[in-house]
């Protein structure tokens, strides 16, 4: 992993280690770390559609009064964490991307507020921080840009932690060896169909053994004619055959659907969300998006977003917090958000300016529902004896657009 040291030396380096070579053998041209793996689409798609996400769910701030939960005003930190060039949404793109990829994410603190606290966090480029342990005292200090900070001065999220180590682990270091074969595998298919891995063909004289000195003749005059794009000329003793690429294609496409699985598990991503194939079994089907959406927000980015909401919450006051609205995530269809609305306001645990706000829409006015009991008649009263029953809507003389007044008449029954 590699950014960890004691007691004057690095302790950590958080961008992790460029991977070595296995046995002392160089693996081609290729080394991985945080900036070289981003190269990979696997690695890409799964550090964009988490950061993408988390970044893009609302943030609200609240205080727990007599049990309650009361939302509070959106303090400036979570306006511009960064000052004017970094809004909250850039800010926690750019923060997640490095706690996904490194383990750790770095900034200092530039300005407080009048309680301490931060008012302005600058984020610093992962590759050039580390961390320093102290033996005697056990103090921890980073060093950013060769420049050494105290802990107080200096804004540190983590995750992937082990008992131990002050730092997070990185996923990328850890996953080094799969991002390798992967990459390694791109560049063997681009030197091989650029004729630069094995040979491209086999030119054979069929009448004789030819000598060195006549094989490398004849070899420079065809690559001179195949380099202006003129004809080959050749007598009945020759034999041209190129060699078959068919089979290396395969092999790299088997191996290049089992890699971006393996790199889609190390970074946290299902396979299927950044259209990996998925090897070794049948492929999951979900009823619907929101299910998808669920499945991935409990099993992946739910702990995630647990973290940031705590780490987060250390820039406010206590008893005060900040929450990620995940309901984001969860968007429905049309249809079944219209069903659920209808269901809450039929079991009263939604009022109807309150689903109206949903949809942005204002409060209805005195003459909307006016026109709504012109139109359909005064609408009846919930029954008393079950709150489960579902209240009767009297039929009316408007046949077909009965069925779309049946959320209007459950709203005004409650209204009335």
């Amino acid at each position: 992993m590699g950014f960890f040291s004691r007691p004057e030396k690095r302790v950590a380096t958080i961008d992790g280690p460029v991977i070595p070579p296995r046995g002392g053998a160089p693996i081609g041209a290729v080394s991985v770390d945080n900036s070289t793996a981003m190269r990979h689409s696997a690695v890409w798609a799964c550090l964009r559609l988490r950061a993408d996400l988390i970044s893009t769910l609302p943030l609200d701030a609240y205080r727990d009064v007599a049990g309650i939960a009361v939302e509070l005003p959106k303090p400036p930190i979570f306006v511009a964490p960064g000052g004017d060039r970094w809004d909250y949404q850039d800010w926690m793109y750019a923060s997640q991307v490095d706690l996904d990829r490194a383990g750790n994410v770095i900034g200092l603190i530039t300005e407080t507020n009048g309680a301490g606290l931060p008012a302005r966090i600058d984020l610093q480029t992962i590759d050039c921080c580390s961390v320093i342990l102290k033996k005697n005292t056990g103090e921890l200090r980073y060093r950013i840009n060769g420049k050494e900070y105290d802990a107080k001065k200096v804004w540190h999220e983590r995750q992937y932690v082990v008992a131990g180590c002050p730092v997070g682990l990185s996923p990328i270091a850890y996953a080094a060896w799969s991002i390798a074969e992967s990459m390694s595998m791109q560049d063997f298919v681009l030197r091989w169909f650029g004729a630069g891995g094995v040979p491209a063909a086999h030119l054979k004289n069929t009448r004789k053994t030819l000598q060195t000195k006549e094989a490398d003749e004849i070899k420079a005059r065809h690559l001179a004619s195949v380099a202006v794009g003129a004809p080959i000329v050749t007598g009945s003793d020759w034999e041209y055959k190129p060699l078959q690429s068919q089979q290396v294609g395969m092999e790299w496409l088997q191996g290049r659907q089992a890699s971006l699985v393996d790199i889609a598990r190390f970074l946290g991503c299902p396979a299927d969300a950044i259209e990996a194939a998925i090897t070794g079994g049948a492929n999951v089907t979900y009823v619907n998006a929101v299910q998808k959406n669920l499945q991935m927000l409990i099993m992946h980015l739910g702990p995630a977003i647990s973290r940031r909401e705590k780490n987060l919450s250390k820039m406010l006051p206590r008893p005060r917090y900040v929450k990620l609205n995940t309901k984001a995530l969860l968007r429905m269809d049309p249809l079944l958000q219209a069903q659920l609305i209808e269901t809450q306001i039929r079991s009263r645990t939604l009022t109807v300016t309150e689903a109206r706000a949903l949809e942005d829409r204002p409060p209805l006015t005195a003459a909307q529902e006016a026109e709504f009991v012109r139109l359909f008649g005064q609408p009846t009263q919930l029954p008393k004896a079950s709150a489960n029953r579902t209240p009767s809507i009297p039929d009316t003389e408007h046949g077909p657009i009965r069925a779309e007044a049946r959320v209007g008449e459950a709203l005004l029954e409650l209204e009335g």
